[in-house]
């Protein structure tokens, strides 16, 4: 009797809900998901790998050197730790402020407004022809493009040469120089001018072609409804052209900066841009010359980082701007 009383108190067990079990197709979507996050970086993998021993790594070496006082001796090289010596060395230096900053950033300057304002021409000029001159007029402007930066350097360096080259004797003709004393690339702003010219003319195809491409897809329509309220051709072009293509003319400026930043063979191959002449010299040339002429690494190396430091800003402005121009579309 006791015992039914005692069984009869003691509490009911509680049993424990039940789990919601996963359906077969939120499991197959779990994996889905997972697999469209995890394939491209599994495709991306080995171009990363090779990136990362071709880039990555050298950078790494680099910074490290900007920090170390570097001195090469038989059998290998020697580096002393000096922090940031190297970097406060650097900007103490006059021509660095008075030369190489004001010729790196003046002369991308001068060759991003004249690159996007040549290609935004071209590509106009492209938009109205025909089909069958379209293909041959972009063609031959793509040839400039693909020419090496080298081969094109040497051209303009034939075409200002001192004494027989073209542009001199033709300004002889007319009396504006003596083509027997005059040289173009002893003085820093007719150096700076051809290498302009040398820039503008190998970067301008990839501007039109660009350009274009952003052209053909501005509807007709709103052309036409600016000529009936009166606009005239650079009206059209402010109004109508340049706030539907935006985007195209963000990116192509971006990009012209980042590549005219670092130029260094236009300017190394030039006459005395290779260090003959200290006042000729951008950021890069000056880094170069620091390095393996004056054999200052660590100097040479603290250049190279600011340069690189520079262009990683600017890349970062270009990337975000693609994802806002991309949100935005």
């Amino acid at each position: 009797m006791t015992e039914n009383l005692v069984d009869e108190a003691a509490p009911a067990p509680v049993k424990e809900p039940a789990r919601p079990r996963r359906t077969s197709g939120e499991a197959l979507a779990r994996r889905r998901r997972l697999t469209s996050v995890t394939r491209p970086w599994l495709l991306l993998a080995p171009s990363l790998a090779v990136l990362a021993a071709l880039l990555l790594w050298p950078l790494i070496q680099v910074g490290k050197l900007s920090f170390q006082e570097y001195a090469v001796k038989f059998g290998g090289g020697v580096g002393t730790w000096v922090g940031f010596d190297n970097y406060s060395g650097l900007l103490e230096q006059s021509d660095f402020w008075k030369t190489v900053l004001p010729n790196t950033v003046l002369f991308t300057f001068a060759c991003v407004a004249l690159t996007l304002g040549v290609g935004t021409l071209v590509a106009l000029l492209l938009n109205r022809l025909g089909p069958a001159w379209k293909v041959i007029c972009s063609t031959s402007i793509m040839a400039a493009w693909a020419m090496p930066a080298i081969t094109g350097t040497y051209v303009w360096v034939w075409l200002f040469a001192a004494q027989d080259g073209l542009f001199p004797k033709a300004l002889d003709a007319v009396g504006l120089v003596d083509a027997e004393t005059a040289n173009f690339f002893t003085d820093r702003l007719s150096f700076y001018l051809i290498a302009t010219l040398n820039v503008v003319h190998h970067s301008f195809p990839f501007v039109a072609i660009t350009v274009l491409a952003g052209l053909v897809t501005i509807p007709k329509e709103l052309y036409e409804a600016a000529m009936l309220d009166g606009a005239n051709a650079w009206q059209r072009f402010w109004r109508v052209t340049v706030p539907t293509i935006k985007p195209v003319f963000t990116v192509v400026t971006i990009l012209s900066t980042i590549w005219d930043f670092k130029v260094f063979t236009q300017i190394y191959a030039m006459p005395g841009g290779n260090g003959t002449q200290p006042e000729m010299a951008n950021l890069g040339v000056f880094s170069y010359i620091q390095a393996f002429a004056k054999q200052d690494y660590g100097t040479g190396a603290a250049a190279a980082v600011m340069l690189t430091l520079v262009l990683i800003v600017i890349t970062i402005i270009y990337i975000r701007t693609l994802f806002k121009e991309g949100e935005d579309l």
